[in-house]
């Protein structure tokens, strides 16, 4: 979910793709909400769709080089970046994200992208092997780190005729994340405090206890409640993912350390998400020597961690809260216990130890559950997900308020 673009001029890059035909509905849709759509394309984008279908959907004419003699200064690129209120590529190749993510500008879009100073959209297409590249993936976070907000891709059938993620988003998701649908500002004046990634318990000074959380779903959450208009604070475990610029970033190690940290906030904020895969338990001693190997067997003595989800549902008066549950089996079962047993005000479980989805994946699926009902969300990559429990949370907010 993209933050709400008041003067709603958008430039629409279209790069070398064959989602390319999505962007022609695309400055349609836009046009049809009230926008001002100007286009540019790379020489690769024009071998896919012609300018001309985008100058008649427009009204303006198509920007295609770098060095513009028609402008006073030739500095077309500038002129265009300081028009935009928005910068959104639609498709953006693998190339162009590679380009994007290390600076390079060496055709007009890659050149706006740096002249930008407005909010800029991703609308990532490419072949599903392309898009699970580790180095694709590096990119794509090192981007969302800049404050790019990236709008899908999906997963399908595609054009080479293999299936997977790699599709470029509808036409109507992107013109909803970016001109902002009936929900964008809708946690506009609120607060959400957001939990991720893993904790480490240690064992002596080189072992710790941990988990597989990569930290993904909640950096996510951070940067899809900072899009609907909050005001986010993220106490985050050790991940390898760069902190997003749009949300208060508290770095911790252990779930002592996440507990405080949580527990010193929770009272200030509105919403509370605990995205974050926390130790159930730790060693009761922690060696201050490296453990060295003597025996054949060793005993760990573990004990509780304190509960941090349920010590902040317990506050008086205690922020709409939100748990999630990964659960390897019965997961409605543990689902609706935990919403139960801990009096959260929602639940969002998914799977673990599967194919598709979980810890360290790009995807993900929720089964969200609430005291009257719930609502599944189906396998999409964790920053769209993010987006639709963002929403979600603001609504069951909205009813639990009003009631």
């Amino acid at each position: 979910m993209g933050a709400l673009i008041k003067n709603q001029h958008i430039l629409l890059a279209v790069t070398g793709g064959i989602a390319a035909y999505k962007s022609a509905e695309l400055v349609r849709l836009m046009r049809k909400h009230g926008a001002e759509v100007r286009v540019v394309m790379t020489e690769a984008a024009t071998g896919f769709i012609s300018p001309l279908t985008f100058q008649a959907l427009s009204g303006h004419a198509v920007h295609t080089a770098l060095l513009d003699e028609s402008q006073e200064n030739a500095m077309g690129h500038i002129n265009l970046a300081r028009w935009a209120d928005a910068l959104v590529i639609a498709p953006a190749t693998a190339n162009c994200l590679a380009k994007c993510r290390h600076g390079l500008a060496d055709d007009l879009v890659s050149a706006l992208y740096l002249t930008a100073t407005c909010p800029v959209f991703i609308a990532p297409a490419m072949n599903q092997a392309m898009w699970a590249k580790a180095a694709t993936q590096e990119n794509i976070e090192a981007l969302q780190g800049h404050g790019v907000i990236m709008i899908g891709p999906n997963a399908g059938e595609q054009a080479c005729g293999e299936t997977g993620f790699g599709r470029m988003a509808e036409a109507w998701e992107i013109c909803d994340a970016v001109l902002g649908s009936a929900e964008s500002g809708m946690l506009a004046g609120k607060t959400v405090l957001i939990t991720a990634g893993p904790t480490r318990e240690p064992i002596d000074p080189v072992r710790y206890l941990s988990n597989h959380s990569s930290g993904k779903m909640g950096y996510a959450l951070a940067e899809a409640a900072a899009a609907a208009g909050a005001s986010v604070t993220l106490v985050s475990g050790p991940v390898s993912l760069t902190p997003p610029k749009t949300a208060t970033t508290i770095q911790v190690e252990t779930a002592e350390q996440m507990h405080r940290a949580v527990l010193e906030r929770a009272r200030s904020h509105d919403i509370f998400i605990a995205a974050a895969a926390v130790a159930d338990y730790r060693p009761v001693q922690v060696e201050t020597h490296k453990i060295k190997k003597t025996a054949d067997g060793m005993t760990l003595t573990l004990e509780k961690n304190p509960d941090i989800l349920a010590d902040v549902a317990k506050l008086d008066n205690p922020p709409f809260t939100v748990g999630f549950a990964a659960e390897t089996h019965d997961l409605e079962h543990y689902a609706l216990d935990k919403l139960a047993r801990k009096n959260l005000n929602m639940v969002a479980a998914n799977w673990v130890g599967r194919d598709q989805g979980g810890f360290g994946s790009e995807l993900n699926a929720l089964e969200v559950f609430w005291p009257a009902g719930r609502q599944s969300l189906p396998m999409t990559a964790k920053t769209r997900l993010a987006g639709q429990l963002i929403a979600l949370i603001a609504e069951r907010m909205h009813d639990q308020n009003t009631a």
